[in-house]
Order: structure tokens, then sequence, then C-alpha cells
């Protein structure tokens, strides 16, 4: 078992549970345990698609092709594309 959490408003809005527990049989990858459980997670594909989404396993940052395996903890947070360079209003 994988441990998920998801963290932020806009991913939470499209997953049921913002932790949850999913099966992962074999060493795989996010993206690949992301599509593998449609039911809990496929609304965050949008999100890993056009890099919205900090990943975090174990503590470390990830990406979408970082391995998973047995018994890790993976943190998706969403994280706007729009930088902010302080020189204009924070967009909402």
């Amino acid at each position: 078992m994988v441990s998920v959490q998801i963290f932020g408003q806009v991913l939470q809005a499209v997953v049921e549970e913002n932790e949850m527990e999913v099966p992962v049989m074999a060493t795989t990858t996010v993206k690949q345990l992301v599509e593998q459980h449609p039911t809990q997670l496929a609304g965050l594909l949008p999100y890993l698609a056009s890099r919205e989404i900090l990943i975090t396993i174990n503590k470390k940052i990830g990406s979408e092709d970082s391995p998973v395996s047995d018994g890790d903890v993976i943190k998706l947070s969403f994280q706007s594309r729009v930088s902010y360079d302080g020189t204009r209003d924070i967009p909402s």
C-alpha cells in the first residue's frame, strides 16, 4: 500500500478523499499510480499534465516519473503555473 495525501483546495476538489491508501503491486511511477486508480485519482491527471502538482515522496521532491514502492508516502500539493515576480498583483 502507498499512502497518498492531497493538499490544496484545487486538488482536493477533484478527488473524493484528501488522504487514502492505494495498493501497489510492484514499483511504478507516480503518473502510473494515478492512472491505475482512476476511481480515486483520475481527477489529478490534468494537473499532472500541466505541471501544477508539487510531488514529494517520503519527504523528498519527486516528479511524475519518480518511482513509487510499497510503503511510500506521496504528498501532492497544488502549485500554480503562474510565477510571481513581485511586479504585479498575485493572480487569484
